[in-house]
């Protein structure tokens, strides 16, 4: 349910749903968090790694764009593949502008085709706007970006095609524009200073996913879950310095995986702990002592129980 709107925005102002799609690790999270000015959404040099519609809010004078970030679409391979994919479909049909990302760095290939055309048909059924967006421009020449933008026009009748990199800044304020330029006329449906509509505890545990999956092995993404167990204020703080205690464990699929994540001597869940615990801090804006604990679920992305139980 929406919070009241605030008593602003005149008969011009647009407000809306804008929902980023493409294929894993095209940049979409990225772009996301360009484009509200703050990190909503976890970002990683893994494919795969978005497992909610994050919500990201930006608001302007004359605009709110609420940007919906998805998984990546992909030919599904377990259960969990199954689930968000249908996340992804149930997000496009709910709103009024879509962004599809395709990397400049790589070529448009099998994967986005298959996008594509499902977006093609959404368009036909519904008539939403779609606008490719050639992202990461920023790691590629000009005559690359040139041929990508070629190819990008090549794969469908798009409403518009605009290049950008989230990284550098380079026309993200456009590709805001471009996006709002397609919401209905309405009051903002957020308060103005409000950046995401997520709770609390999914934007802890995507902090501790984001932390846990830096520099680890390609097998690891798709097999760690993170579960927040419990947020506790310490009692007996003094007013001005209060402190939380935060329980999260982290489910991965095999013995093996818990090694890794755990390192030698605990190494490397220290440092999970201590990059998570920032992300943690700056969010609730006092100190935390971070318990984090990691659990397997043996092969919990094929069992339909045991991804209920981490929810999804």
């Amino acid at each position: 349910m929406h919070p009241d709107p605030p008593a602003t925005g005149g008969p011009e102002h647009r407000s809306g749903f804008a929902c980023l799609v493409g294929r894993p690790n095209a940049g979409k999270s990225t772009l996301t968090n360009a484009l509200v000015g703050s990190k909503v959404a976890i970002t990683s040099s893994k494919p795969q790694t978005t497992r909610h519609t994050i919500r990201g809010i930006r608001t302007t004078a004359d605009s709110q764009l609420v940007l919906v970030d998805t998984p990546g679409l992909h030919r599904p391979r377990s259960l969990l593949g199954q689930r968000l994919n249908n996340l992804v479909r149930e997000a496009l049909l709910s709103v009024d502008v879509i962004g599809f990302c395709l990397p400049s760095d790589q070529r448009v290939g099998p994967g986005d085709t298959y996008i594509a055309k499902d977006l093609l048909e959404l368009h036909r059924v519904r008539r939403v706007p779609v606008v490719a967006i050639a992202t990461k421009a920023d790691a590629v020449g000009r005559d690359r970006l040139a041929e990508h933008l070629v190819a990008i026009d090549r794969l469908g009748d798009w409403d518009a095609i605009i290049p950008c990199s989230a990284v550098s800044g380079e026309q993200v304020e456009q590709v805001a524009d471009l996006l709002a330029s397609y919401l209905p006329p309405s009051p903002p449906l957020y308060p103005s200073d409000q950046v995401s509509d997520e709770s609390t505890v999914v934007m802890i545990a995507e902090l501790v996913r984001e932390a846990a999956l830096e520099g680890v092995h390609d097998e690891l993404p798709h097999s760690l879950a993170v579960q927040v167990d419990e947020i506790v204020p310490r009692p007996d703080r003094p007013e001005g310095d209060p402190m939380s205690d935060v329980r999260v464990n982290v489910f991965v699929e095999r013995p093996s995986q818990k090694a890794i994540i755990i390192g030698r001597g605990g190494s490397r869940l220290r440092e999970v702990g201590t990059t998570a615990r920032r992300g943690i801090e700056e969010l609730l804006g006092h100190r935390v002592y971070l318990d984090l604990h990691v659990k397997v679920a043996k092969d919990w992305q094929r069992d339909p129980k045991q991804l209920d139980r981490l929810g999804f």
